[in-house]
């Protein structure tokens, strides 16, 4: 290994390479040549004594060294950008950028009118939005606050509980119009439901409580949450849906109250380090009365 620090626009090129699996496309990414990507990866290589990539006609495939070297990597990304974003927001007032993480759902959905009333009074503020039902790590600085439906455990977080959100069964109109209204639990099975395509831990509680809301008896299965939310105002089936979303649409009728009923928590949460940054309490502060008056608006 070379005595010389790598640069870090070297581990950039780097994990752009590793994610596009060549230098073209990982120059596009980052604004840059293509042989100047060669040229980073060939100095990354060189600096750690490392053969990183496999060169080949159809492009860069990463060595095992690469693979274990890649989360690493990624921890300096986050740490960088995190340190950009802190480094943005000195000077008077709430400004600077705040990066979010939350579902899809959330974040396309509920969000955007509570980051429009916030950017209203904050100007200055720049607001990054990351739309993932991926978990992303506030310990390593991935996102500054994270809005989630389920309790934070690390002790190095803040997190708030803001929110209990109503959910229910909930079909379009024309649906019910051709297919009728179910009566019981039971009657699903007559029924085109919309589910989850794999488990998580939230289904897997989910299911604690309705058992009858199994795999196997979905016409439509997605991961992904606006995919379901759209199936159901396309009028393909009967899904679990957000009351307060559906309330927003009253084509959408709600069907089994008794019989289905759930809360979700959604909870707010950011690195106890940001507790007395400016850019982050005042968003932490603008989610927090933004997600309550959406929850009881059902």
């Amino acid at each position: 290994m070379a005595d010389s620090e790598p640069n870090w626009e070297w581990y950039r090129s780097f994990l752009q390479v590793l994610e596009t699996g060549s230098l073209s496309a990982a120059g596009r990414a980052l604004g840059l040549t293509q042989p100047t990507v060669g040229r980073h990866i060939d100095g990354l290589e060189a600096a750690l004594g490392l053969k990183l990539f496999i060169r080949s006609f159809d492009g860069f495939s990463p060595t095992d060294a690469a693979q274990e070297l890649s989360p690493y990597a990624a921890g300096i990304a986050a740490t960088a950008a995190a340190l950009r974003r802190a480094a943005s927001s000195h000077g008077s007032g709430v400004r600077g950028t705040v990066r979010l993480t939350a579902s899809e759902v959330i974040g396309v959905e509920v969000l955007p009118p509570i980051l429009a009333a916030l950017h209203r009074k904050h100007p200055e503020l720049v607001i990054e939005l990351v739309v993932s039902d991926r978990t992303d790590d506030l310990l390593h600085r991935e996102a500054d606050i994270a809005v989630r439906m389920f309790q934070p455990v690390q002790d190095a977080l803040v997190a708030k509980r803001v929110a209990g959100i109503g959910l229910g069964l909930y079909a379009h109109e024309r649906y019910l119009a051709d297919r009728g209204v179910p009566r019981s639990m039971d009657a699903l099975s007559g029924h085109a439901v919309i589910g989850f395509d794999h488990e998580s831990a939230f289904i897997r509680r989910f299911q604690e409580q309705v058992p009858a809301f199994s795999r196997d008896r979905f016409a439509f299965r997605a991961d992904s949450g606006l995919a379901q939310l759209g199936a159901i105002r396309a009028g393909l089936g009967i899904g679990a849906c957000q009351s307060a979303l559906a309330a927003r649409d009253k084509r959408l009728v709600r069907v089994l109250r008794s019989q289905f009923s759930l809360s979700m928590d959604a909870w707010i949460a950011m690195h106890e380090d940001l507790r007395a940054s400016p850019r982050c309490a005042a968003t932490f502060a603008a989610l927090a009365a933004g997600l309550a008056a959406y929850a009881k608006s059902a």
